[in-house]
Protein backbone atom coordinates (compact mmCIF):
# COMPACT_ATOMS: atom_id res chain seq x y z
CA UNK A 1 0.00 0.00 0.00
CA UNK A 2 1.42 3.38 -1.01
CA UNK A 3 1.86 5.88 1.82
CA UNK A 4 1.58 9.58 0.94
CA UNK A 5 3.56 12.01 3.10
CA UNK A 6 4.08 15.75 3.06
CA UNK A 7 7.29 15.30 1.09
CA UNK A 8 5.78 13.46 -1.87
CA UNK A 9 3.21 14.10 -4.54
CA UNK A 10 1.48 17.44 -4.92
CA UNK A 11 2.94 18.96 -1.76
CA UNK A 12 6.49 18.33 -2.96
CA UNK A 13 5.66 20.07 -6.24
CA UNK A 14 4.17 22.98 -4.33
CA UNK A 15 7.39 23.35 -2.37
CA UNK A 16 9.31 23.73 -5.61
CA UNK A 17 7.32 26.90 -6.27
CA UNK A 18 9.24 28.53 -3.42
CA UNK A 19 12.35 28.60 -5.58
CA UNK A 20 10.64 30.00 -8.66
CA UNK A 21 8.84 32.71 -6.67
CA UNK A 22 11.84 34.07 -4.79
CA UNK A 23 14.14 33.90 -7.80
CA UNK A 24 11.76 35.95 -9.91
CA UNK A 25 11.36 38.57 -7.19
CA UNK A 26 15.01 38.82 -6.19
CA UNK A 27 16.26 39.03 -9.77
CA UNK A 28 13.72 41.46 -11.18
CA UNK A 29 13.20 43.88 -8.28
CA UNK A 30 16.86 44.81 -7.82
CA UNK A 31 18.01 47.77 -9.94
CA UNK A 32 20.95 48.65 -7.67
CA UNK A 33 22.24 45.07 -7.72
CA UNK A 34 22.08 45.00 -11.51
CA UNK A 35 23.96 48.30 -11.89
CA UNK A 36 27.16 47.42 -10.00
CA UNK A 37 29.90 44.82 -10.35
CA UNK A 38 29.52 41.23 -9.11
CA UNK A 39 32.26 38.92 -7.88
CA UNK A 40 32.05 35.34 -6.60
CA UNK A 41 34.42 33.60 -4.22
CA UNK A 42 35.50 30.07 -5.05
CA UNK A 43 35.78 27.04 -2.80
CA UNK A 44 38.23 27.62 0.03
CA UNK A 45 38.20 31.41 -0.42
CA UNK A 46 36.95 33.71 2.35
CA UNK A 47 37.87 37.22 1.16
CA UNK A 48 38.08 39.24 -2.04
CA UNK A 49 40.82 41.85 -2.43
CA UNK A 50 40.54 44.79 -4.83
CA UNK A 51 43.96 46.30 -5.63
CA UNK A 52 44.31 49.89 -6.84
CA UNK A 53 47.44 51.61 -8.11
CA UNK A 54 48.32 55.28 -7.99
CA UNK A 55 49.02 57.64 -10.90
CA UNK A 56 52.35 58.11 -12.66
CA UNK A 57 53.63 61.67 -13.07
CA UNK A 58 55.65 62.65 -16.14
CA UNK A 59 58.26 65.40 -15.83
CA UNK A 60 60.08 67.46 -18.40
CA UNK A 61 63.57 66.20 -19.33
CA UNK A 62 66.78 67.90 -20.43
CA UNK A 63 68.86 66.32 -23.13
CA UNK A 64 71.90 64.56 -21.68
CA UNK A 65 70.64 64.82 -18.06
CA UNK A 66 69.72 61.61 -16.26
CA UNK A 67 66.25 61.23 -14.76
CA UNK A 68 66.47 61.47 -10.95
CA UNK A 69 62.88 61.08 -9.80
CA UNK A 70 61.30 57.63 -9.82
CA UNK A 71 57.65 56.71 -9.52
CA UNK A 72 55.84 54.97 -6.67
CA UNK A 73 53.31 52.33 -7.71
CA UNK A 74 51.17 53.45 -4.77
CA UNK A 75 49.34 50.17 -4.43
CA UNK A 76 46.36 50.16 -2.05
CA UNK A 77 43.76 47.50 -1.28
CA UNK A 78 40.08 47.20 -0.48
CA UNK A 79 39.08 43.89 1.09
CA UNK A 80 35.61 42.33 1.20
CA UNK A 81 34.64 39.47 3.52
CA UNK A 82 31.07 38.18 3.00
CA UNK A 83 28.74 37.32 5.87
CA UNK A 84 25.55 35.27 5.99
CA UNK A 85 21.98 36.56 5.98
CA UNK A 86 18.88 34.41 6.19
CA UNK A 87 15.18 34.05 6.91
CA UNK A 88 13.02 31.10 7.93
CA UNK A 89 9.38 30.02 7.72
CA UNK A 90 7.76 27.01 9.40
CA UNK A 91 4.60 25.80 7.65
CA UNK A 92 2.46 23.18 9.30
CA UNK A 93 0.86 20.52 7.14
CA UNK A 94 -2.57 21.66 8.29
CA UNK A 95 -1.88 25.22 7.14
CA UNK A 96 -0.71 23.99 3.75
CA UNK A 97 -3.83 21.85 3.35
CA UNK A 98 -6.31 24.52 4.42
CA UNK A 99 -4.77 27.72 3.04
CA UNK A 100 -6.89 29.36 0.34
CA UNK A 101 -3.70 30.12 -1.61
CA UNK A 102 -0.62 27.95 -2.03
CA UNK A 103 1.33 28.70 1.14
CA UNK A 104 4.67 27.85 -0.44
CA UNK A 105 4.05 30.29 -3.28
CA UNK A 106 3.20 33.02 -0.76
CA UNK A 107 6.35 32.56 1.31
CA UNK A 108 8.44 32.24 -1.84
CA UNK A 109 7.40 35.74 -2.82
CA UNK A 110 7.95 36.97 0.75
CA UNK A 111 11.45 35.51 0.82
CA UNK A 112 12.33 37.09 -2.52
CA UNK A 113 10.97 40.49 -1.48
CA UNK A 114 12.75 40.34 1.87
CA UNK A 115 16.08 39.33 0.41
CA UNK A 116 15.85 42.02 -2.28
CA UNK A 117 15.13 44.70 0.34
CA UNK A 118 18.10 43.56 2.42
CA UNK A 119 20.60 43.41 -0.44
CA UNK A 120 19.38 46.63 -2.11
CA UNK A 121 19.47 48.38 1.28
CA UNK A 122 23.06 47.29 1.82
CA UNK A 123 24.03 48.79 -1.55
CA UNK A 124 22.08 52.01 -0.95
CA UNK A 125 23.84 52.46 2.40
CA UNK A 126 27.12 52.76 0.49
CA UNK A 127 25.94 55.86 -1.41
CA UNK A 128 26.52 58.24 1.51
CA UNK A 129 30.12 57.06 2.02
CA UNK A 130 31.36 57.70 -1.53
CA UNK A 131 34.14 60.28 -1.74
CA UNK A 132 32.10 63.09 -3.29
CA UNK A 133 28.87 64.55 -1.86
CA UNK A 134 26.65 66.51 -4.24
CA UNK A 135 23.20 67.98 -3.74
CA UNK A 136 21.76 69.04 -0.39
CA UNK A 137 18.73 68.85 1.87
CA UNK A 138 15.74 70.75 0.43
CA UNK A 139 17.27 70.64 -3.06
CA UNK A 140 14.99 69.31 -5.83
CA UNK A 141 16.45 67.16 -8.59
CA UNK A 142 15.81 69.33 -11.65
CA UNK A 143 17.49 69.50 -15.02
CA UNK A 144 20.04 72.00 -13.69
CA UNK A 145 21.04 69.62 -10.91
CA UNK A 146 21.03 66.55 -13.17
CA UNK A 147 23.24 68.31 -15.71
CA UNK A 148 25.47 69.48 -12.87
CA UNK A 149 26.21 66.07 -11.39
CA UNK A 150 26.74 64.51 -14.81
CA UNK A 151 29.16 67.30 -15.70
CA UNK A 152 31.04 66.91 -12.40
CA UNK A 153 31.33 63.18 -13.04
CA UNK A 154 33.19 64.06 -16.24
CA UNK A 155 35.32 66.67 -14.46
CA UNK A 156 36.37 64.14 -11.82
CA UNK A 157 37.02 61.45 -14.42
CA UNK A 158 34.39 58.90 -13.39
CA UNK A 159 35.07 55.87 -15.53
CA UNK A 160 32.26 54.95 -17.95
CA UNK A 161 29.76 53.41 -17.81
CA UNK A 162 28.12 55.87 -15.40
CA UNK A 163 24.65 55.57 -13.86
CA UNK A 164 22.41 57.72 -11.67
CA UNK A 165 19.81 56.16 -9.42
CA UNK A 166 17.37 57.93 -7.13
CA UNK A 167 13.90 57.75 -5.61
CA UNK A 168 10.90 57.88 -7.99
CA UNK A 169 9.77 61.15 -6.36
CA UNK A 170 13.12 62.76 -7.17
CA UNK A 171 12.97 61.44 -10.73
CA UNK A 172 9.36 62.57 -10.97
CA UNK A 173 10.41 66.11 -10.09
CA UNK A 174 13.06 65.95 -12.80
CA UNK A 175 10.75 64.69 -15.51
CA UNK A 176 7.72 66.73 -14.49
CA UNK A 177 9.47 70.09 -14.62
CA UNK A 178 11.48 69.36 -17.75
CA UNK A 179 9.22 67.22 -19.88
CA UNK A 180 9.52 69.65 -22.79
CA UNK A 181 13.30 69.34 -22.82
CA UNK A 182 13.56 65.55 -22.76
CA UNK A 183 12.69 63.30 -25.65
CA UNK A 184 12.99 59.82 -24.15
CA UNK A 185 11.14 60.03 -20.85
CA UNK A 186 9.72 56.72 -19.73
CA UNK A 187 11.11 54.91 -22.74
CA UNK A 188 12.69 51.52 -22.36
CA UNK A 189 16.42 52.01 -22.99
CA UNK A 190 17.69 50.89 -26.35
CA UNK A 191 20.21 48.08 -26.45
CA UNK A 192 22.94 50.58 -27.35
CA UNK A 193 22.17 52.88 -24.41
CA UNK A 194 21.58 50.11 -21.89
CA UNK A 195 24.63 48.04 -22.70
CA UNK A 196 26.76 51.14 -22.23
CA UNK A 197 25.71 51.12 -18.59
CA UNK A 198 25.55 47.42 -17.82
CA UNK A 199 27.09 44.20 -18.97
CA UNK A 200 24.53 41.95 -20.59
CA UNK A 201 21.27 41.92 -22.50
CA UNK A 202 19.78 39.89 -19.62
CA UNK A 203 20.46 42.78 -17.25
CA UNK A 204 18.99 45.21 -19.79
CA UNK A 205 15.64 43.44 -19.51
CA UNK A 206 15.80 43.47 -15.70
CA UNK A 207 16.52 47.20 -15.59
CA UNK A 208 14.01 48.27 -18.25
CA UNK A 209 11.23 48.93 -15.71
CA UNK A 210 13.49 51.23 -13.69
CA UNK A 211 14.94 53.28 -16.57
CA UNK A 212 14.00 56.98 -16.65
CA UNK A 213 16.26 58.77 -19.15
CA UNK A 214 19.81 59.23 -20.37
CA UNK A 215 21.81 62.45 -20.25
CA UNK A 216 25.29 63.01 -21.71
CA UNK A 217 26.19 59.34 -21.50
CA UNK A 218 24.80 58.73 -17.99
CA UNK A 219 21.71 56.55 -17.60
CA UNK A 220 19.13 57.47 -14.95
CA UNK A 221 17.20 54.84 -12.96
CA UNK A 222 14.79 54.88 -10.04
CA UNK A 223 14.13 52.75 -6.96
CA UNK A 224 11.65 53.29 -4.17
CA UNK A 225 14.04 51.53 -1.76
CA UNK A 226 15.93 54.80 -1.11
CA UNK A 227 14.87 56.01 2.38
CA UNK A 228 14.48 59.50 3.75
CA UNK A 229 17.36 60.83 5.86
CA UNK A 230 16.12 61.15 9.43
CA UNK A 231 13.23 63.61 9.74
CA UNK A 232 14.00 65.29 6.40
CA UNK A 233 12.32 64.78 3.03
CA UNK A 234 15.63 64.23 1.26
CA UNK A 235 17.45 60.99 0.48
CA UNK A 236 20.79 59.78 -0.83
CA UNK A 237 20.83 58.57 -4.40
CA UNK A 238 24.07 58.28 -6.32
CA UNK A 239 25.91 58.98 -9.54
CA UNK A 240 28.67 56.44 -9.96
CA UNK A 241 30.76 54.33 -12.25
CA UNK A 242 29.72 50.71 -12.47
CA UNK A 243 32.96 49.72 -10.75
CA UNK A 244 32.62 52.10 -7.79
CA UNK A 245 30.71 49.48 -5.77
CA UNK A 246 30.37 45.73 -5.92
CA UNK A 247 28.63 42.69 -4.49
CA UNK A 248 30.96 39.88 -3.45
CA UNK A 249 29.22 36.53 -2.99
CA UNK A 250 30.56 33.55 -1.18
CA UNK A 251 27.26 31.71 -1.62
CA UNK A 252 24.46 32.79 -3.93
CA UNK A 253 20.99 32.91 -2.33
CA UNK A 254 19.37 29.50 -2.03
CA UNK A 255 16.43 27.83 -0.32
CA UNK A 256 16.41 24.63 1.68
CA UNK A 257 13.72 22.75 3.55
CA UNK A 258 13.62 20.26 6.36
CA UNK A 259 10.82 18.09 7.67
CA UNK A 260 9.81 17.99 11.33
CA UNK A 261 7.50 14.97 11.49
CA UNK A 262 6.63 15.34 15.18
CA UNK A 263 5.60 18.94 14.51
CA UNK A 264 3.92 17.89 11.22
CA UNK A 265 5.55 20.82 9.51
CA UNK A 266 8.12 21.85 6.95
CA UNK A 267 10.85 24.36 7.72
CA UNK A 268 11.84 26.53 4.75
CA UNK A 269 14.94 28.71 4.93
CA UNK A 270 16.59 31.13 2.52
CA UNK A 271 20.26 31.91 3.02
CA UNK A 272 22.92 33.92 1.23
CA UNK A 273 26.54 34.80 2.02
CA UNK A 274 27.59 38.14 0.52
CA UNK A 275 28.80 41.69 1.17
CA UNK A 276 28.14 45.02 -0.54
CA UNK A 277 31.41 46.94 -0.69
CA UNK A 278 32.76 50.29 -1.88
CA UNK A 279 35.55 49.46 -4.32
CA UNK A 280 36.61 52.95 -5.41
CA UNK A 281 34.95 55.92 -3.70
CA UNK A 282 36.58 58.35 -6.14
CA UNK A 283 34.39 56.87 -8.89
CA UNK A 284 31.11 57.92 -7.27
CA UNK A 285 29.22 60.59 -5.36
CA UNK A 286 26.21 60.71 -3.12
CA UNK A 287 23.37 62.74 -4.64
CA UNK A 288 21.12 64.19 -1.93
CA UNK A 289 17.82 65.48 -3.25
CA UNK A 290 14.21 65.80 -2.11
CA UNK A 291 12.17 62.58 -2.23
CA UNK A 292 8.94 63.74 -0.60
CA UNK A 293 5.73 63.06 -2.49
CA UNK A 294 5.35 65.37 -5.49
CA UNK A 295 2.16 67.23 -6.36
CA UNK A 296 -0.37 65.45 -8.52
CA UNK A 297 -2.74 68.39 -8.98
Amino acid sequence: MAIQTATTGDLEQAQNIVIAAWRYTAENNAPCFNLIDHFTLGAGEKQYTFPKVGQATFLGLVDGVDMVDSQDIGLTYVTATPSEVGAKFILTDKLVRQASEDAFTVIGRQLGDGFTRKREGDIITLFASLDYAWGADNAPLGMTQASGIVTLAAVYNFMPPIFVIHHPNAMGTLTKSNVGMLTNLGAVPSTAVAVSAITSQQQVSKLANFFVMSLNGATFYQTAAIPKIGATDSGYGTIASKGAMAIVESKAPYTARERDESLRATEVVMISDYIAVEVDGLMGASARYEIGNIRTT
